[in-house]
């Protein structure tokens, strides 16, 4: 199931939800966000938002403990999912090492998930990876994760291997969303696409297209023209790539974020 549907942790309220303990959301607040938006609201993905900002690395593990009737009977990374959007180390230098820690949380999540519903599905397979400007970042990323989290797993430590001590690290490889924001980043969107899918065998690609912060640095028709540009030039890359390309566009609805 592709969502078709997102939400984030950049509430846009009018009155203070009636869950929230202040006006500013943070902590034990933002996971039950999470939850009011899947349960409430009938939003299929949240976005995680460890980019800039302290959140709960253990979500995964409180959602499905506290909200443990609901998970039962809408699983966590099929019927709704939570997908870490993740530094960028290229530009948030006093962030970095959070990316490894972020990713590091994935293959726990998976632990938590196979506990609760007693088989191996990893609830976390994809992060979103902001200010996206090349496909060598994308790969960075990707290759951190496959090579240097779930890779890890088959060291040894003195006399045993990893995974022989500790358990498997799931899942084995992550997809990798690129988030473009700026100008050049949208309208090269499909170039930086296709330098990164050659050579891989993926089942579907997702790319996530800013649409809110570009309308306040360039203006709404101007941010509106490059995400249709881009759009219609990743709709070519999905045939002449055969592969399935899934966009996100980022904007609130009006009179919130992007207009």
């Amino acid at each position: 199931m592709i969502p078709r549907t997102m939400s984030t942790q950049h509430p846009d309220n009018v009155f203070m939800p009636f869950f929230a303990r202040s006006s500013l959301l943070e902590g034990e607040d933002e996971v039950t966000e999470a939850f009011y938006a899947f349960s409430l609201l009938g939003i299929q993905e949240q976005m995680w938002d460890f980019e800039g900002k302290e959140v709960d690395n253990f979500v995964v593990k409180k959602l499905l403990e506290n909200y443990s009737e609901f998970f039962a009977s809408h699983r966590l990374g099929e019927a709704f999912r939570l997908t870490p959007r993740v530094p960028n180390p290229g530009i948030e230098k006093s962030e970095a090492k959070l990316l490894l820690e972020t990713l590091q949380g994935i293959p726990r999540s998976a632990d938590y998930a196979k506990i609760f519903y007693g088989d191996s599905s990893p609830p976390i397979f994809e992060v979103i990876l902001p200010m996206t400007t090349s496909c060598v970042e994308i790969d960075r990323v990707y290759e951190l994760y496959r090579k240097f989290v779930a890779g890890l797993q088959y060291r040894r430590v003195f006399d045993i291997k990893i995974n022989e001590w500790i358990g498997d690290f799931e899942p084995k490889e992550i997809s990798v969303i690129p988030l473009f924001e700026t100008k050049e980043a949208i309208l090269n969107a499909f170039s930086i696409l296709e330098d990164y899918l050659q050579g891989k065998s993926f089942e579907y690609q997702r790319v996530f297209l800013a649409r809110s912060d570009p309308a306040m640095n360039y203006g709404l028709i101007s941010a509106v023209l490059y995400d249709k540009y881009a759009l219609s030039k990743l709709s070519e890359l999905e045939e002449e790539m055969s592969i399935e390309i899934y966009p996100i566009v980022g904007v609130g609805s009006a009179p919130f974020r992007g207009h």
